[in-house]
């Protein structure tokens, strides 16, 4: 039996999907969010902005009614199992930090300080003080106090060797340049910035397909290591680079779920982004991936970014001054009128 994606594209009713394999359910994870707002929905502080399920959240700042805080927590996720296998710990760190820099960033926030969270098996001080001091250089470059944190040895969850890392991160943005999406129209352009591998997502499917072994073996230049442990950069100096020649609308950090389930957060009702991978390029790691796990064209546009690792909305007119500004930055697609119940995403691939 045949349906259609949302693509526009005809594909198997039971199409395989790798990254639940791999034991990663977005589907699971977007039903949890729908619940998280359900059981919060009976009260909210008065000075909250905004609904759950955002990149960050907002808090009127006391005392001041122009300004907001902005906040959100994250991890680095399994990246840390090849980081560990790997022994190289302070790149983590500095993902973690610039994941949240990014995610409070697509409401035009600048960073204030962050916190950390540690836990481990068995607490081993060396390797403990390489993820902060990659967590310490990725505040200090991004301007913001490393506050501190917490180290947590438990060896009854995490066995000997295991790791999590966490992390929160507070900013501060004035109201009136938040963005909004319901600025969005028909005909605006899709500025994407690019990403230089995997960054903090899709590291379930990754490690099911380059098994451990791999690691040291040439890949393209580097190595498969080095690929998939290539840094998770931070987009605060191209944004702001991009907002002084141009109206930017609305903004969104391609993370979990990539284009499919992170740019409907900037759409209105009424839109749609329709995306043209022809426009970009797409980084030898994912393609690798894409190959070996023989992902289907959207099991590859939901689970990895694909080569776009954040993405901004302006009027068509600004998109020329956009790309000036930021010469790596591309236009990857376009708005369009969305159809009642239809996809908010539609992802043409490149031909040839």
């Amino acid at each position: 039996m045949e349906r259609t994606n949302a693509y526009g594209e005809g594909y198997a009713q039971q199409m395989t999907d790798a990254y639940a394999r791999a034991g990663v359910n977005i589907d699971a994870g977007n039903e949890t969010v729908d619940r998280y707002r359900e059981v919060t929905s009976d009260w909210r502080h008065p000075d909250q902005l905004g609904e759950l399920g955002g990149f960050s959240g907002l808090f009127r700042l006391p005392g001041d009614g122009k300004r907001a805080l902005v906040a959100s927590a994250d991890g680095v996720g399994t990246k840390i199992l090849i980081a560990a296998q790997m022994g190289r710990y302070d790149g983590v760190g500095r993902d973690l930090v610039n994941h949240c820099v990014n995610d409070i960033l697509v409401v035009s926030a600048a960073p204030l300080f962050f916190l950390d969270y540690l836990a481990v098996g068995k607490l081993e001080p060396a390797m403990a003080a390489d993820v902060v001091r990659g967590v310490a250089g990725a505040c200090r470059a991004n301007g913001m106090a490393l506050l501190g944190g917490e180290t947590a040895e438990m060896p009854g969850l995490y066995k000997a060797g295991d790791f999590d890392l966490a992390g929160t991160i507070v900013g501060l943005v004035d109201i009136a340049d938040i963005p909004n999406k319901e600025r969005v129209v028909e005909g605006d352009a899709i500025i994407g910035l690019p990403s230089v591998g995997l960054h903090t997502n899709g590291y379930s499917l990754a490690r099911t397909l380059i098994a451990p072994e791999e690691y040291a073996q040439p890949f393209d230049g580097t190595t498969y290591g080095d690929a998939l442990l290539a840094p998770h950069p931070t987009y605060a100096a191209e944004v702001r680079a991009i907002q002084k020649v141009a109206d930017v609308k609305a903004m969104a950090h391609i993370t979990g779920g990539g284009l499919i389930d992170n740019v409907p957060r900037t759409l209105p009702a009424s839109c749609m982004a329709v995306f043209e991978q022809s426009r970009w390029s797409v980084p030898p790691i994912m393609a690798e991936l894409v190959r070996r796990g023989n992902l289907e064209h959207e099991e590859r546009y939901r689970t990895l970014n694909m080569g776009v690792g954040y993405t901004l909305i302006v009027p068509f007119m600004d998109a020329a001054k956009a790309i000036a500004a930021v010469p790596s930055a591309k236009v990857v697609g376009f708005v369009s009128p969305r159809q009642p119940d239809g996809p908010a995403v539609a992802v043409h691939a490149a031909r040839g």
